[in-house]
Protein backbone atom coordinates (compact mmCIF):
# COMPACT_ATOMS: atom_id res chain seq x y z
CA UNK A 1 0.00 0.00 0.00
CA UNK A 2 1.30 3.58 -1.46
CA UNK A 3 0.44 7.11 -0.56
CA UNK A 4 -0.87 9.08 -3.58
CA UNK A 5 -1.25 13.11 -3.99
CA UNK A 6 -4.05 14.36 -5.38
CA UNK A 7 -3.57 18.30 -6.26
CA UNK A 8 -6.48 20.15 -6.15
CA UNK A 9 -7.83 23.93 -6.45
CA UNK A 10 -7.38 26.14 -3.65
CA UNK A 11 -10.49 26.23 -1.51
CA UNK A 12 -11.90 22.96 -2.84
CA UNK A 13 -9.76 20.55 -1.03
CA UNK A 14 -13.28 19.33 0.89
CA UNK A 15 -14.84 18.14 -2.18
CA UNK A 16 -11.72 16.54 -3.44
CA UNK A 17 -11.50 14.26 -0.08
CA UNK A 18 -15.61 13.51 -0.45
CA UNK A 19 -14.67 12.28 -4.00
CA UNK A 20 -12.20 10.09 -3.27
CA UNK A 21 -13.46 8.53 -0.12
CA UNK A 22 -16.48 7.62 -2.36
CA UNK A 23 -14.48 5.98 -4.73
CA UNK A 24 -13.24 3.76 -1.72
CA UNK A 25 -10.21 5.21 -1.12
CA UNK A 26 -8.87 6.08 2.56
CA UNK A 27 -7.84 10.17 2.60
CA UNK A 28 -4.33 10.18 4.88
CA UNK A 29 -3.95 13.69 4.42
CA UNK A 30 -5.48 17.38 3.18
CA UNK A 31 -3.65 20.20 2.85
CA UNK A 32 -3.87 23.38 1.43
CA UNK A 33 -4.20 22.41 -2.55
CA UNK A 34 -3.93 18.71 -2.19
CA UNK A 35 -6.07 15.55 -1.03
CA UNK A 36 -3.37 12.34 -0.07
CA UNK A 37 -4.92 8.89 0.04
CA UNK A 38 -3.78 5.34 0.70
CA UNK A 39 -4.17 2.64 -2.11
CA UNK A 40 -2.53 0.58 -5.14
CA UNK A 41 -1.39 1.44 -8.21
CA UNK A 42 -4.55 -0.06 -9.05
CA UNK A 43 -6.32 2.49 -7.20
CA UNK A 44 -4.26 5.23 -8.70
CA UNK A 45 -5.12 3.71 -12.27
CA UNK A 46 -9.20 3.95 -11.26
CA UNK A 47 -8.17 7.64 -9.44
CA UNK A 48 -6.47 9.14 -12.84
CA UNK A 49 -9.68 7.92 -14.65
CA UNK A 50 -12.42 8.39 -12.23
CA UNK A 51 -11.65 11.58 -10.29
CA UNK A 52 -13.51 14.61 -11.41
CA UNK A 53 -11.94 17.70 -9.02
CA UNK A 54 -8.13 16.83 -9.01
CA UNK A 55 -5.66 18.27 -11.18
CA UNK A 56 -3.10 15.01 -10.90
CA UNK A 57 -2.19 11.76 -9.15
CA UNK A 58 1.33 11.74 -7.84
CA UNK A 59 2.72 8.19 -5.72
CA UNK A 60 4.29 9.96 -2.85
CA UNK A 61 7.92 8.96 -3.49
CA UNK A 62 9.24 10.74 0.23
CA UNK A 63 9.30 13.44 2.23
CA UNK A 64 12.13 14.92 4.62
CA UNK A 65 13.73 18.12 5.61
CA UNK A 66 16.32 20.17 4.32
CA UNK A 67 17.90 23.59 4.58
CA UNK A 68 21.11 22.98 2.80
CA UNK A 69 21.21 22.02 -1.21
CA UNK A 70 23.85 19.30 0.85
CA UNK A 71 20.97 18.16 2.85
CA UNK A 72 18.94 17.95 -0.36
CA UNK A 73 21.39 15.74 -2.63
CA UNK A 74 22.19 13.34 0.13
CA UNK A 75 18.89 12.84 1.55
CA UNK A 76 17.91 12.26 -2.42
CA UNK A 77 20.61 10.02 -3.54
CA UNK A 78 20.17 7.99 -0.31
CA UNK A 79 16.32 6.85 -1.77
CA UNK A 80 15.65 3.96 -3.67
CA UNK A 81 15.53 4.93 -6.93
CA UNK A 82 16.11 1.59 -8.48
CA UNK A 83 12.33 0.53 -7.33
CA UNK A 84 10.72 2.94 -9.81
CA UNK A 85 13.09 3.80 -12.34
CA UNK A 86 14.66 1.40 -14.74
CA UNK A 87 17.90 1.67 -16.45
CA UNK A 88 16.52 2.89 -19.72
CA UNK A 89 13.85 5.53 -18.23
CA UNK A 90 14.04 8.96 -19.10
CA UNK A 91 13.92 10.75 -15.42
CA UNK A 92 13.96 14.32 -14.32
CA UNK A 93 11.97 16.90 -11.89
CA UNK A 94 9.83 18.64 -14.18
CA UNK A 95 8.40 21.18 -11.74
CA UNK A 96 9.84 22.04 -8.35
CA UNK A 97 8.09 25.10 -6.25
CA UNK A 98 9.14 26.58 -3.04
CA UNK A 99 6.99 28.25 -0.26
CA UNK A 100 8.21 29.79 3.28
CA UNK A 101 11.47 27.49 2.69
CA UNK A 102 15.24 27.97 3.17
CA UNK A 103 16.11 26.76 -0.55
CA UNK A 104 14.03 28.81 -2.61
CA UNK A 105 15.31 28.47 -6.04
CA UNK A 106 13.96 26.02 -8.25
CA UNK A 107 16.25 26.05 -10.70
CA UNK A 108 18.77 24.86 -8.14
CA UNK A 109 16.48 22.39 -6.89
CA UNK A 110 15.67 20.81 -9.64
CA UNK A 111 19.85 20.45 -11.22
CA UNK A 112 20.79 19.04 -7.72
CA UNK A 113 18.08 16.36 -7.30
CA UNK A 114 18.30 15.41 -10.93
CA UNK A 115 22.47 15.07 -9.77
CA UNK A 116 21.64 13.31 -6.43
CA UNK A 117 19.14 10.70 -8.35
CA UNK A 118 22.12 10.03 -11.07
CA UNK A 119 24.24 9.40 -9.05
CA UNK A 120 22.10 7.00 -6.86
CA UNK A 121 21.19 4.66 -9.86
CA UNK A 122 24.93 4.89 -11.07
CA UNK A 123 25.79 2.88 -8.63
CA UNK A 124 22.40 0.46 -8.53
CA UNK A 125 23.17 0.09 -12.14
CA UNK A 126 27.38 -0.08 -12.60
CA UNK A 127 27.41 2.20 -15.21
CA UNK A 128 28.42 5.63 -16.16
CA UNK A 129 25.94 6.82 -18.16
CA UNK A 130 22.13 6.28 -18.83
CA UNK A 131 19.96 6.49 -22.44
CA UNK A 132 17.24 8.24 -21.38
CA UNK A 133 15.57 6.47 -23.90
CA UNK A 134 12.75 4.66 -21.94
CA UNK A 135 9.67 5.49 -20.51
CA UNK A 136 9.16 8.63 -18.48
CA UNK A 137 9.20 9.43 -15.27
CA UNK A 138 8.31 12.92 -14.50
CA UNK A 139 8.66 13.56 -10.50
CA UNK A 140 6.93 16.84 -8.82
CA UNK A 141 8.68 18.19 -5.92
CA UNK A 142 7.28 20.96 -2.96
CA UNK A 143 9.31 22.28 -0.26
CA UNK A 144 6.82 23.66 2.42
CA UNK A 145 8.39 25.27 5.41
CA UNK A 146 11.50 23.15 4.79
CA UNK A 147 9.72 20.26 4.22
CA UNK A 148 10.61 18.34 0.71
CA UNK A 149 7.63 16.15 -0.75
CA UNK A 150 8.78 14.05 -3.88
CA UNK A 151 5.88 12.46 -5.65
CA UNK A 152 6.25 10.67 -9.31
CA UNK A 153 3.63 11.98 -11.54
CA UNK A 154 1.51 9.30 -13.12
CA UNK A 155 -1.44 11.52 -14.50
CA UNK A 156 0.87 13.50 -17.26
CA UNK A 157 -1.31 16.31 -19.37
CA UNK A 158 -3.19 17.85 -16.23
CA UNK A 159 -6.57 15.61 -15.44
CA UNK A 160 -8.75 18.67 -16.38
CA UNK A 161 -7.54 17.59 -19.90
CA UNK A 162 -10.62 15.56 -20.03
CA UNK A 163 -9.99 15.45 -24.54
CA UNK A 164 -13.72 16.58 -25.40
CA UNK A 165 -12.91 20.96 -25.34
CA UNK A 166 -10.99 20.81 -28.11
CA UNK A 167 -13.03 24.02 -29.02
CA UNK A 168 -12.27 26.75 -26.28
CA UNK A 169 -14.11 30.24 -25.85
CA UNK A 170 -12.50 33.05 -24.06
CA UNK A 171 -12.01 33.21 -20.22
CA UNK A 172 -12.79 29.33 -20.01
CA UNK A 173 -13.43 27.99 -16.81
CA UNK A 174 -11.37 24.27 -16.69
CA UNK A 175 -13.10 21.31 -16.40
CA UNK A 176 -12.19 20.07 -13.01
CA UNK A 177 -13.01 23.11 -11.30
CA UNK A 178 -16.73 22.85 -13.16
CA UNK A 179 -17.40 19.68 -12.11
CA UNK A 180 -15.68 20.73 -8.17
CA UNK A 181 -18.30 23.89 -8.23
CA UNK A 182 -20.84 21.20 -9.04
CA UNK A 183 -20.69 19.10 -7.03
CA UNK A 184 -20.59 22.04 -4.02
CA UNK A 185 -24.34 22.47 -4.88
CA UNK A 186 -27.50 20.05 -4.23
CA UNK A 187 -27.71 19.71 -7.92
CA UNK A 188 -28.59 16.51 -8.93
CA UNK A 189 -29.82 14.71 -12.42
CA UNK A 190 -33.19 14.89 -12.29
CA UNK A 191 -33.20 18.90 -11.57
CA UNK A 192 -32.99 21.50 -14.16
CA UNK A 193 -29.61 23.27 -15.00
CA UNK A 194 -29.26 26.43 -16.62
CA UNK A 195 -25.64 28.08 -17.74
CA UNK A 196 -26.71 31.57 -19.15
CA UNK A 197 -23.15 32.25 -20.17
CA UNK A 198 -22.18 28.68 -21.35
CA UNK A 199 -19.22 29.62 -23.88
CA UNK A 200 -17.49 26.45 -24.51
CA UNK A 201 -19.87 24.42 -22.61
CA UNK A 202 -18.25 23.48 -19.94
CA UNK A 203 -20.21 23.54 -16.81
CA UNK A 204 -23.24 21.46 -18.89
CA UNK A 205 -20.67 19.15 -20.16
CA UNK A 206 -19.68 18.59 -16.78
CA UNK A 207 -23.29 18.10 -15.38
CA UNK A 208 -23.91 16.02 -18.34
CA UNK A 209 -21.27 13.60 -17.24
CA UNK A 210 -21.99 13.11 -14.03
CA UNK A 211 -25.46 12.55 -14.52
CA UNK A 212 -24.49 9.56 -16.62
CA UNK A 213 -21.75 8.90 -14.45
CA UNK A 214 -19.33 9.17 -17.16
CA UNK A 215 -15.61 8.74 -15.73
CA UNK A 216 -13.79 11.93 -17.21
CA UNK A 217 -10.87 10.54 -17.85
CA UNK A 218 -12.14 7.00 -19.72
CA UNK A 219 -11.24 8.56 -23.30
CA UNK A 220 -7.73 10.25 -22.42
CA UNK A 221 -4.02 8.44 -21.73
CA UNK A 222 -2.17 8.79 -19.09
CA UNK A 223 1.96 8.55 -18.64
CA UNK A 224 2.27 6.42 -16.43
CA UNK A 225 0.88 3.63 -18.76
CA UNK A 226 4.06 3.44 -20.29
CA UNK A 227 5.72 2.20 -17.04
CA UNK A 228 5.10 -0.92 -17.21
CA UNK A 229 7.28 -2.03 -14.15
CA UNK A 230 5.24 -0.33 -11.99
CA UNK A 231 1.89 -0.55 -13.79
CA UNK A 232 0.67 -3.49 -15.66
CA UNK A 233 -1.68 -2.61 -18.34
CA UNK A 234 -4.17 -5.02 -17.29
CA UNK A 235 -4.68 -2.68 -14.33
CA UNK A 236 -5.48 0.10 -16.80
CA UNK A 237 -7.61 -2.09 -19.03
CA UNK A 238 -9.52 -3.39 -15.37
CA UNK A 239 -10.25 0.14 -14.44
CA UNK A 240 -11.68 1.32 -17.63
CA UNK A 241 -14.18 -1.49 -17.52
CA UNK A 242 -15.04 -0.51 -14.44
CA UNK A 243 -15.74 2.46 -15.60
CA UNK A 244 -17.54 1.76 -18.39
CA UNK A 245 -19.53 -0.57 -16.83
CA UNK A 246 -20.49 1.94 -14.05
CA UNK A 247 -21.86 4.53 -16.60
CA UNK A 248 -25.69 5.09 -16.63
CA UNK A 249 -26.68 6.75 -19.69
CA UNK A 250 -29.42 9.14 -19.39
CA UNK A 251 -31.26 10.71 -22.81
CA UNK A 252 -33.93 12.51 -20.94
CA UNK A 253 -32.31 15.64 -18.63
CA UNK A 254 -32.89 19.36 -18.24
CA UNK A 255 -29.53 20.88 -18.93
CA UNK A 256 -29.29 24.06 -20.89
CA UNK A 257 -26.56 26.53 -21.66
CA UNK A 258 -27.10 29.63 -23.52
CA UNK A 259 -24.76 32.16 -25.21
CA UNK A 260 -25.19 35.23 -27.51
CA UNK A 261 -22.34 33.87 -29.68
CA UNK A 262 -23.13 31.31 -32.56
CA UNK A 263 -19.80 30.56 -33.25
CA UNK A 264 -19.18 30.18 -29.78
CA UNK A 265 -22.41 27.86 -29.61
CA UNK A 266 -20.96 25.50 -32.41
CA UNK A 267 -18.08 25.07 -30.61
CA UNK A 268 -19.79 24.12 -27.11
CA UNK A 269 -22.15 21.80 -29.51
CA UNK A 270 -19.12 19.98 -31.04
CA UNK A 271 -17.70 19.76 -27.74
CA UNK A 272 -20.43 18.07 -26.17
CA UNK A 273 -20.59 15.56 -29.22
CA UNK A 274 -16.81 14.56 -27.94
CA UNK A 275 -17.72 13.98 -24.30
CA UNK A 276 -21.12 11.95 -25.75
CA UNK A 277 -23.18 13.96 -23.85
CA UNK A 278 -24.67 16.26 -26.91
CA UNK A 279 -28.33 15.12 -26.79
CA UNK A 280 -28.62 15.67 -23.12
CA UNK A 281 -27.88 18.77 -23.32
CA UNK A 282 -30.18 21.61 -25.09
CA UNK A 283 -27.65 24.68 -26.42
CA UNK A 284 -29.76 27.80 -27.24
CA UNK A 285 -28.38 31.47 -28.71
CA UNK A 286 -29.98 33.46 -26.48
CA UNK A 287 -28.65 36.37 -23.92
CA UNK A 288 -29.37 36.23 -20.24
CA UNK A 289 -31.79 39.05 -20.63
CA UNK A 290 -34.23 36.50 -22.26
CA UNK A 291 -33.37 33.93 -19.52
CA UNK A 292 -36.87 32.33 -18.29
CA UNK A 293 -37.67 28.83 -17.13
CA UNK A 294 -41.01 27.58 -16.76
CA UNK A 295 -39.94 25.14 -14.16
CA UNK A 296 -39.45 25.09 -10.72
CA UNK A 297 -36.53 24.89 -8.57
CA UNK A 298 -33.87 24.87 -11.37
CA UNK A 299 -30.47 26.13 -11.27
CA UNK A 300 -28.05 28.21 -12.60
CA UNK A 301 -24.71 28.47 -12.83
CA UNK A 302 -22.63 29.80 -14.22
CA UNK A 303 -19.31 31.84 -14.87
CA UNK A 304 -19.96 35.27 -16.10
CA UNK A 305 -18.37 38.08 -17.88
CA UNK A 306 -15.71 39.91 -15.35
CA UNK A 307 -11.89 41.01 -16.16
CA UNK A 308 -10.24 43.75 -18.05
CA UNK A 309 -11.79 43.07 -21.29
CA UNK A 310 -15.19 44.70 -20.76
CA UNK A 311 -16.46 48.17 -19.86
CA UNK A 312 -17.54 48.93 -16.66
CA UNK A 313 -21.09 50.13 -17.30
CA UNK A 314 -21.31 46.64 -19.25
CA UNK A 315 -19.94 44.80 -16.36
CA UNK A 316 -22.95 46.72 -14.05
CA UNK A 317 -25.31 45.62 -16.54
CA UNK A 318 -24.75 41.59 -16.25
CA UNK A 319 -24.61 41.79 -12.39
CA UNK A 320 -28.05 43.58 -12.27
CA UNK A 321 -29.42 41.67 -14.98
CA UNK A 322 -28.39 38.20 -12.75
CA UNK A 323 -30.12 40.55 -9.63
CA UNK A 324 -33.46 41.04 -11.96
CA UNK A 325 -33.59 37.42 -12.78
CA UNK A 326 -33.02 36.00 -9.40
CA UNK A 327 -35.93 38.14 -7.95
CA UNK A 328 -37.82 37.31 -10.65
CA UNK A 329 -37.47 33.09 -10.05
CA UNK A 330 -37.28 33.15 -6.01
CA UNK A 331 -37.66 29.06 -6.32
CA UNK A 332 -34.25 29.04 -8.47
CA UNK A 333 -30.95 28.68 -6.63
CA UNK A 334 -28.18 30.66 -8.70
CA UNK A 335 -24.59 30.17 -8.35
CA UNK A 336 -21.79 32.55 -9.75
CA UNK A 337 -17.75 32.19 -9.92
CA UNK A 338 -16.43 35.25 -10.85
CA UNK A 339 -13.63 37.47 -9.59
CA UNK A 340 -15.53 40.67 -9.97
CA UNK A 341 -15.55 42.78 -6.62
CA UNK A 342 -18.87 44.15 -7.22
CA UNK A 343 -20.85 41.31 -8.16
CA UNK A 344 -23.08 41.43 -5.00
CA UNK A 345 -23.60 45.36 -4.88
CA UNK A 346 -25.17 45.00 -8.29
CA UNK A 347 -27.13 42.17 -8.17
CA UNK A 348 -28.67 44.00 -4.88
CA UNK A 349 -28.51 40.76 -2.90
CA UNK A 350 -25.76 39.68 -0.55
CA UNK A 351 -24.93 35.91 -1.35
CA UNK A 352 -26.01 33.01 1.34
CA UNK A 353 -22.75 31.61 1.15
CA UNK A 354 -19.38 32.93 -0.31
CA UNK A 355 -16.08 30.95 -0.84
CA UNK A 356 -13.20 32.01 -2.16
CA UNK A 357 -11.37 30.09 -4.84
CA UNK A 358 -8.25 30.31 -6.64
CA UNK A 359 -8.47 29.79 -10.40
CA UNK A 360 -4.93 29.42 -11.33
CA UNK A 361 -3.62 32.61 -9.77
CA UNK A 362 -6.54 34.59 -9.76
CA UNK A 363 -8.86 34.76 -6.67
CA UNK A 364 -12.30 34.23 -7.34
CA UNK A 365 -14.95 34.11 -5.13
CA UNK A 366 -18.35 31.60 -5.59
CA UNK A 367 -21.54 33.25 -4.38
CA UNK A 368 -24.24 30.88 -3.95
CA UNK A 369 -27.61 32.53 -3.78
CA UNK A 370 -30.46 29.44 -2.33
CA UNK A 371 -33.80 29.37 -3.82
CA UNK A 372 -36.57 28.56 -2.15
CA UNK A 373 -36.83 25.12 -0.98
CA UNK A 374 -39.24 23.00 -2.95
CA UNK A 375 -42.14 21.41 -1.29
CA UNK A 376 -41.55 18.08 0.96
CA UNK A 377 -43.57 16.22 -1.07
CA UNK A 378 -41.93 16.88 -3.74
CA UNK A 379 -38.46 16.81 -2.19
CA UNK A 380 -39.25 12.69 -1.30
CA UNK A 381 -40.28 12.73 -5.11
CA UNK A 382 -37.20 13.50 -6.30
CA UNK A 383 -35.33 11.46 -3.40
CA UNK A 384 -37.19 8.05 -4.93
Amino acid sequence: MAEWIAPCHFGLEAVARREIENLGLNVTQVEDGRVTFAGSPADACRANICLRTVERVMLKVAQFKAVTFDELFEATRALPWEDLIPRDGKFWVTKASSVKSTLFSTSDIQSIMKKAMVECLKSKYHTQWFPEDGSAYPLRVTLNKDIVTIGLDTTGQSLHRRGYRRFKSQAPITETLAAALLMLTPWRADRILVDPFCGSGTFPIEAAMLAANIAPGIDRAFIAEDMDNLFPEKLWVRAREEARAAEKPREAADIQGYDIDPEVLHSARRNAQLAGVEKMIHFQERSAADFSHAGKYGFVITNPPYGERMAPDELSEIYRTLGEKMREMPTWSFYLITSYEDAQREIGRKADKNRKIYNGMMKTYFYQYMGEKPPKRRREEQQR
